[in-house]
């Protein structure tokens, strides 16, 4: 049943969501902010998704200077909670992660890429936890992803935001390509969609 509930919040993109009228947001880590901004764009119910940075000490983090700042790559979602609620948007993340991975995510290591979930209040908290629970359950494995306090969020660079589907050229290890196209070389290289398929099976709901 929660499966078939999951589904319903995957048909419509965002553009579609009209007369939003419970406007909240949630934070999550989840590797390469790239890739989280894209998977939740396509949320029904999910207003947008900005790529930033939290949960470090240094102010004014940027894409260069994160290392070492203690700061998640990290996204900032706008919902209507009147479409999507934060318990199925918790459970869509650690479906589209690998929880297990204390280190980093996929190809992308160090502490800036680690999963986390950044909670604001004890409702956000206990929703938190029991997703946390939930998916060590489903997974059969010892999940590491912090629940933590939530801190200032960052907003990343304009070159970060919507990379996925930017159309600037830019040059990657195959010659110049779109950004859209190097998003989607960079993703599969990764190696992201297939260790997601190897732990979550039919159970990964953005899998390419």
């Amino acid at each position: 049943m929660f499966r078939a509930m999951i589904a319903a919040v995957l048909i419509a993109p965002t553009a579609q969501v009209v007369a939003a009228e419970d406007i909240q947001t949630a934070t999550v880590a989840g590797g390469c902010f790239w890739c989280v901004e894209s998977d939740f764009e396509k949320v029904n119910g999910v207003i947008g998704a900005v790529s930033g940075y939290t949960g470090g000490t240094t102010a004014n983090p940027t894409y260069e200077t994160i290392k070492g700042s203690g700061h998640y790559e990290a996204v900032q979602i706008t919902y209507d909670a009147d479409v999507v609620s934060y318990d199925q948007l918790l459970h869509l993340f650690f479906r589209s992660v690998d929880p297990t991975d204390a280190g980093g995510q996929f190809c992308d290591r160090g502490e800036s890429y680690r999963t986390a979930i950044f909670v604001s209040n004890t409702a956000q908290n206990a929703s938190a936890e029991a997703a946390k629970a939930a998916a060590q359950r489903d997974l059969g494995q010892r999940v590491v992803t912090p629940i933590l306090q939530a801190a200032r969020f960052y907003e990343a660079e304009a070159v970060h935001q919507d990379y996925y589907k930017g159309s600037s050229i830019v040059l990657t290890r195959r010659g110049p390509k779109r950004q859209s196209e190097a998003y989607a070389f960079y993703r599969d290289a990764c190696g992201r969609d297939q260790r997601v398929s190897e732990l979550w099976g039919d159970a990964a709901p953005f899998v390419h």
